[in-house]
């Protein structure tokens, strides 16, 4: 029991000195990276940071009293109930309320900057012997209710609803809260992002009065969270990707308006659907923010105007191609798992490839998702590889599908020419389609496979193929490209690159679409580092896509400087 006293005095004297060393506007970019400027200014403006708090366990109130003149802080006041905190301690422990009885103390705390700031105590009394030892060893050691706290300067809802909100853009998460009848106050919890600077991950909004209109949107958050409720999100997200499908088929988007709401029996008509089951759909896709209920009726967000076939970037062939094809075979991912075959070869009896092939309007429609996901491209053509290519100088496109890329680079860049080369139904297509762009004196086709690839280019691009294939297989592409590529060529590869850390990336996603669907893999930037030695190559840069994309720079290894050694006497020789 001494020993976790004086752990409990040793924390509230760390606590003290946390207090007096910071203030607002440095402890705010700590707690949330990346906030600077005049987001952080208005920030330091509304709120103020007002104390640390932690929790406690003493045997009795004389020791809280002790442990509290250790650390230089008095208390002016008496303890009062905390309601939130002996809530939240029920909850986590399954007690009943009334079995916790859980004090609050505010002692200032004289700062180096002048402010008046509070070290905020709570206590849960646990006498000798109390079967409540448990439940302070737990707590001592996850630290649940440590926190920095803010005050909010002028309690206005909407101030409060933009401090939440600027908060969830930094990466916090709401993380409960509740209202205090003894204090007229309301608080909100937040957790801080995962690479917060602060040792503490638990950050309070406190607001002076009562503001449980606010509140109640933040809890509700903060449930959707909670284990339970955030696995059933995630185990209906099949779902979702049915609700998009469906409203991409039956053209909906094409057939409503950005500017104005439109009735659902209206649109029904121009669809051809069943009135009742189209609203049921369109309040589902309210929910996910894809339309937006209106007057009666329904309008396209910004998101849903990405569903219209006709909008600029349009993702609707990815929603058919998800919806559709994928969909299916992802049934088989267990399969793929398992037994380590690919779900889409069990599902249709053949590799995407050849299945895509047999079936021209499949075909065009995969084609057509894979240039859904052009915005991965925008920054390539401005590349320093292409940038400085000299005059005449020709970029070849290996598999570059309907020529969306090479298209990109050639209308980016005048002085160059382009070769792509492809499978012949593809071929035909991205002629097609690269000739209406005004590209056509300048651009050749050649129709093959990677064996083909040709000679004598400038720059050779490989833009998401190598995730289709084994590492076997991208040896083997890799090195027909190495084969082909003078000494001066550049090779830019363009893929998702696995993060080494494990952080949160759609290429982690894609690993699993590409095990599942292809056969393919996304792979980390030394695992490419490797492939490409093996076939001769060097990766001597990598450059940042958006959507997670990221350009791999390569040229061929330079070979290694002849060996000079001391010649070898020959017969009769000295």
């Amino acid at each position: 029991m001494i020993t976790a006293l004086s752990g409990d005095t040793s924390r509230l004297r760390a606590t003290v000195d946390f207090v007096k060393e910071q203030d607002t506007a440095r402890l705010l970019p700590l707690l949330l990276p990346g906030l600077d400027g005049p987001e952080l200014r208005t920030l330091v403006e509304r709120c103020d940071f007002s104390h640390a708090a932690l929790l406690v366990f003493p045997p009795d109130e004389a020791a809280l009293e002790t442990a509290l003149a250790d650390c230089g802080l008095h208390a002016d006041e008496p303890p009062r109930p905390s309601v939130v905190v002996r809530e939240r301690l029920a909850a986590r422990h399954h007690r009943s309320v009334a079995e916790l009885d859980v004090a609050v103390l505010r002692p200032a705390v004289p700062c180096r900057d002048g402010a008046r700031r509070v070290v905020e105590v709570f206590a849960l009394t646990v006498p000798p012997g109390s079967d409540l030892d448990t439940i302070a060893a737990h707590e001592r050691e996850r630290q649940h209710e440590a926190h920095v706290a803010f005050e909010v300067e002028a309690p206005d809802p909407l101030v409060l609803r933009g401090l939440c909100a600027a908060f969830g853009r930094y990466g916090a998460t709401p993380d409960g809260g509740g209202y205090n009848p003894h204090e007229n106050g309301t608080v909100f919890y937040f957790t801080a992002p995962a690479d917060a600077k602060a040792d503490y991950r638990r950050v309070e909004l406190y607001v002076p009065g009562d503001h449980r209109d606010v509140l109640a949107a933040h809890l509700d958050e903060h449930r959707r969270r909670q284990p339970p409720e955030a696995l059933l999100r995630l185990l209906t997200g099949a779902w979702t990707t049915q609700a998009l499908a469906a409203f991409a088929r039956l053209e909906v988007a094409d057939a409503m308006d950005e500017e104005r709401s439109t009735g659902v029996a209206e649109l029904a008509c121009d669809v051809g659907a069943f009135a009742p089951n189209l609203a049921t759909l369109l309040r589902y896709l309210a929910m996910l923010g894809v339309v937006r209920e209106d007057h009666g009726g329904f309008r396209l967000t910004d998101t849903g105007r990405l569903l219209r076939a006709d909008a600029e970037g349009s993702m609707r062939p990815l929603a058919l191609m998800y919806g559709g094809p994928f969909y299916e075979s992802f049934a088989g991912l267990g399969h793929t798992v398992r037994t380590g075959e690919v779900a889409f070869e069990q599902r249709f009896g053949e590799n995407h490839f050849d299945h895509f092939a047999r079936d021209p309007e499949l075909a065009e429609l995969f084609d057509r998702s894979m240039a859904a996901g052009s915005r991965m491209f925008d920054p390539l053509p401005a590349h320093p590889v292409l940038a400085a290519a000299a005059e005449g100088a020709t970029v070849v496109d290996i598999a570059g599908g309907n020529g969306e890329l090479l298209g990109r680079i050639l209308s980016a860049h005048p002085r160059l020419r382009g070769l792509l080369l492809e499978r012949p139904h593809t071929v035909e297509t991205a002629r097609r389609l690269l000739g209406g762009a005004g590209h056509a004196a300048r651009c050749a086709f050649l129709a093959g496979d990677f064996a083909d690839v040709p000679a004598g280019g400038d720059v050779y691009v490989l833009s998401r193929v190598l995730h289709d294939w084994d590492d076997d297989r991208c040896r083997e592409i890799l090195r027909h490209c190495a084969r082909a590529m003078p000494d001066t060529a550049d090779l830019l590869v363009v893929e998702r690159v696995l993060p080494s850390d494990g952080s949160a990336s759609l290429a982690t996603a894609w690993d699993l679409h590409m095990m599942c669907n292809v056969g393919g893999r996304e792979r980390r930037s030394d695992h490419y580092a490797r492939l490409f030695a093996d076939a001769g190559l060097t990766l001597v840069g990598r450059t940042p896509l958006p959507l997670d994309g990221s350009v791999l720079h390569v040229r061929r290894t330079a070979p290694e400087p002849a060996s000079h050694g001391t010649p070898v006497s020959g017969p009769g020789r000295e």
